[in-house]
Formats: structure tokens, C-alpha cells, sequence
């Protein structure tokens, strides 16, 4: 198998990926992945497996890199670039990296690491071949690629994907979100996250789409290409569209009604990665005309459910599985919940499903009952529609016999006009078991009083659900992808 992807193919002239003013069409990327591929076997007919892992943001490189690497039989191991070395150790030593690519800056940090761990740092131009060898026949039963849990809970684990996982993941969402080779779609997102790497660069590769590469987001040149009318999707996560509302307020009405056009013109915009409030989904669609399309996936599954393409998209929820997903809900004693309205641990079956945690037996097997991979998030049914409630370890909060939804007093407490941002967690409390605590980001020369805040939510939310204390924070604590890590909330509310 060279590759997968139909579309990456010597005879394909359409444009793929536009890296700043580097172009590059199909044909050529696709020989360039393959004198990627040649160069990594050094002669040998397969990589077997060997995990390869590379440093470096959304590039042709980073494309070339990775599907080299597939081509070749290795198994992928992108890494985040924003990663403290200190953090990279973990990733490469339970990986058992034995080669690392990473180019300019980022390979000259990682110096001393590969050295005193005996990996060999090599850049993209060192391992290009001039020629093409004839590339191994890789089965879609094969390990391809290799991520790390974003560790909020305990150490971050390997999750292992074939190359049939792969595209299963892939081919899902061209169907449920009519991909097709007329998309242009920016990509902004960290390139060691499912939804950087499946969501937008691999499905648009697949569909043969043109992706535009960002190191990072570059919030007046995206607005400009969107201005143009460049795009006809867009995907981020909920913390992006919040920058966005609040760059538009620093810019005159005459770019903000060019901007929110461009947005308009789009067939598709996509809110993931964490939880879009209610008041979010309302203000993009009052500005833009935009219906975000929010969705439930993670590292294990990619994507499992979503809201549809054609039809309600409910906000607050998740909409229903995906074409070849198997969802339901279960309760503690691993029963399926059939009744609305009933909170249950989310389980998911199909092609989509991880292989295994990377030499962790055990947790592979604690996470899958009876064939269905339990993904810790708890959900209800509500009116045929997925509504998440949160992960059953840090937004469900045990209060006084009542199981709460950290999710929903987060967005009942964001229409607050003070509040900015806000995460909710339950913190140890010998009457209630646990009590609501809550954190919050006030809007610039606003104050807030514990008080006030408990008068305010009296009649918007039952007196159980009212946070017991108010902690006024300048900034909350997030990972790579903009989801706050609640974990670190924890100690500061002790």
C-alpha cells in the first residue's frame, strides 16, 4: 500500500497544500512522500514498525513526513511543538523512539535530548532521496501512527492507530460532511491532535481538497484569506471563535462586515475539542450566519458522533453517531441505557476504534467492555440527540445525592455580562461530598463578589447547582487544544 489516500497520485496536478508562498500539487507532494519513504529505508524493504517521531508544525514537511513514514511501514509519532523538552522524554521513551525529525530551530532543541536518549536527529533534506525505490506493501491491519492522551488525569498513554483506523476515521466524515476537491480549509491546529491531523489535513487530503498551513493561528492573515473568500470550511475550537468575536471589536465595522461575509459565504463551520456553550453558538450564528456544527471525538475513536450536515444542528449537543460508529450509553453496571434524559458513560464500537495503548496491556483492557471502548465522557439522550454532561472524573460533580453537570453551570454562568470565561469543578466537601467551585475570567474592569454572584443565579439554575465559592482568576489554565485543565483548578481551590 503507498498510499491510501486516492488522491496522492502521480497525475493529480491540483493544488494540495499552500504553506505561506510554497504551492504544491498532488503530483509533486505525492513524489515527494515516496523520496521521503526511500530515504528513511536506507535500503531495508520495510521499517517494520519502527516509530519514527517528528517536531514540527503544519508544513509540507510535516505532511511529507508523515506520510513517508506510512509509506515506508514505520509507525508515525507526531509530537507538539510547544511540548517542554522535559515533557518530550516521556513521549520518546515509552515510545521507544529510535529516530526523531525536526528541522531549524526545533531540531537544534532537541540536541541533548536525542543524544542522552540515543535517537538519531535527522532534518527532511538529510533523509530525502534523490531517487525512488520500490516501497513495501503496508497491510491496513498495520500500526500507522501513534498519539499521546493529553494526560489531564494521570501520564499521557500511547494510542495506537492502524492504518484501517485511519481511514475509517477519514472516510466518515467526507460522508457525513460532503467533502468534496472544490474545499479550501485553513489549518491552524496543532498537528499532534486528531483534529488537526484527521479533521481537517487528512480528510482534506483525501477529498482532494487544498489545505493552507499555519505554524499557528495568525488571526489578521486567516481574517484576510477569509475576507477573500478563500475558504469554504472552517474548523476550531470554541476558544478560536471567542478570539475572533474579540478581534472584531478592535477593528472598524467596515472589515468586521468583510470578515463575517466571508464567514457567511462558507458552507461549513466546525466548533470540537471541547464543549461550545449555548452563547457562543448563538453570537457566531447572529454574526455570520453560521450554524456551528459541533462534534464528539477523541484521540481513542477520532471522531464518533456528530450533528448533521443537512438537518438540526442542536445547540449544546453532539447530534448522533457517525456513519460505521456504534454508540450507547451505559450506567455503572454496565447496562445500556435505552430511557431519554439518563445520564450514561458513552461507549463506542467500529472500524474507528483504536488498536491498543502502546505497551499497556492493562489499560487497553480496562477500557473496553465486552467489545465497546468506554471513553470516561458522560452523556444523556435528548430527543435522539447526544448532549454531553462531561468527563465522569472531573465535570461530574457529586453534590448532596444529585449528580451535576460542571458543563452546564459553565454555560449558564457565561451569560453572566461579567464573566469572560469560566470553569466549574466539585471540590472534596464533608456536607455536600462534593461542592460546586467556581472559577471565572472577568471581562476587562469588571469586578465580581461571591455575593453578587449568588444573587445573580438565583432562578437560573436550582439553589444545588449555585457554586459554593467564587475564585476570580486572570487567566484559566489550558492544554494545546484550548481545553482547561481542571486538575490544576483543583489545587488552587485547596
Amino acid at each position: 500500500m503507498r498510499s491510501s489516500f486516492p488522491t496522492l497520485n502521480a497525475t493529480n496536478l491540483k493544488t494540495a497544500l499552500v504553506e505561506g508562498n510554497k504551492v504544491i500539487s498532488y503530483a509533486a507532494l505525492n513524489l515527494r512522500c515516496d523520496r521521503f519513504a526511500t530515504g528513511l529505508l536506507r535500503g531495508k524493504a520495510d521499517l517494520e514498525e519502527e516509530r519514527i517521531a517528528f517536531f514540527m508544525p503544519a508544513s509540507i514537511d510535516y505532511v511529507t513526513t508523515m506520510q513517508g513514514i506510512w509509506r515506508a511501514g514505520g509507525i508515525a509519532v507526531p509530537l507538539n511543538v510547544a511540548s517542554a523538552v522535559t515533557e518530550l522524554e516521556h513521549y520518546l521513551s515509552s515510545a521507544s523512539v529510535s529516530r526523531m525529525i525536526a528541522n531549524g530551530e526545533y531540531r537544534e532543541s532537541l540536541t541533548a535530548l536525542c543524544a542522552s536518549l540515543n535517537i538519531e536527529l535527522l532534518s527532511v533534506e538529510e533523509i530525502l532521496s534523490e531517487d525512488v525505490a520500490t516501497l513495501p506493501d503496508v497491510a491496513l491491519e498495520r500500526r500507522a501512527m501513534m498519539l499521546f492522551t493529553s494526560g489531564t488525569t494521570n501520564k499521557p498513554k500511547g494510542v495506537v492507530s492502524t492504518h484501517k483506523t485511519i481511514a475509517a476515521q477519514i472516510t466518515t466524515l467526507l460522508d457525513a460532511w460532503q467533502w468534496s476537491e472544490s474545499d479550501a480549509i485553513p489549518l491552524f491546529l496543532p498537528v499532534h491532535h486528531i483534529h488537526g491531523i484527521i479533521n481537517i489535513l487528512s480528510c482534506g487530503l483525501w477529498a482532494g481538497a487544498t489545505v493552507d498551513l499555519y505554524a499557528k493561528f495568525d488571526m489578521p492573515e486567516i481574517c484576510a484569506k477569509v475576507a477573500s473568500k478563500r475558504y469554504s470550511v472552517f474548523m476550531a475550537v470554541p476558544t478560536i471563535y471567542v478570539k475572533l468575536l474579540q478581534y472584531f471589536e478592535t477593528l472598524g465595522e467596515d472589515d468586521v462586515a468583510k470578515i463575517t461575509e466571508g464567514f457567511r459565504s462558507m458552507r461549513l463551520n466546525i466548533s470540537g475539542s471541547a464543549a461550545c456553550p449555548v452563547k457562543l453558538f448563538e453570537q457566531w450564528k447572529a454574526l455570520t450566519d453560521q450554524v456551528l456544527l459541533e462534534r464528539y471525538g477523541m484521540t481513542e475513536i477520532g471522531m464518533g458522533l456528530s450533528n448533521p450536515y443537512v438537518g438540526e444542528r442542536r445547540a449544546g449537543h453532539v447530534g448522533q453517531p457517525l456513519p460505521g460508529v456504534d454508540a450507547q450509553l451505559f450506567d455503572d453496571s454496565n447496562t445500556p441505557i435505552t430511557e431519554e434524559n439518563t445520564p450514561g458513560e458513552i461507549r463506542i464500537k467500529g472500524d474507528n476504534v483504536f488498536l491498543e495503548y502502546w505497551n499497556n496491556e492493562a489499560a487497553t483492557k480496562e477500557s473496553f467492555v465486552d467489545g465497546w471502548f468506554c471513553t470516561g465522557d458522560v452523556a444523556v439522550l435528548d430527543k435522539g440527540y447526544f448532549r454531553i454532561m462531561g468527563r465522569s472524573s472531573v465535570d461530574i460533580i457529586k453534590s448532596g445525592g444529585y449528580k451535576l453537570s460542571a458543563l452546564e453551570i459553565e454555560g449558564t454562568l457565561l451569560t453572566h455580562d461579567d464573566i469572560a470565561e469560566v470553569a466549574v469543578i466539585g471540590v472534596e466537601d464533608e456536607t455536600w461530598g462534593e461542592s460546586v467551585s467556581a472559577f471565572v475570567v472577568l471581562k476587562p474592569t469588571k469586578t465580581l463578589s461571591y455575593d453578587a454572584l449568588k444573587t445573580w443565579c438565583d432562578g437560573k439554575m436550582s439553589g444545588y447547582k449555585i457554586p459554593k465559592s467564587l475564585h476570580v482568576l486572570d487567566s484559566l489554565p489550558r492544554n494545546a487544544m484550548g481545553k482547561v485543565t481542571k486538575p490544576a483548578l483543583k489545587t488552587l481551590a485547596t
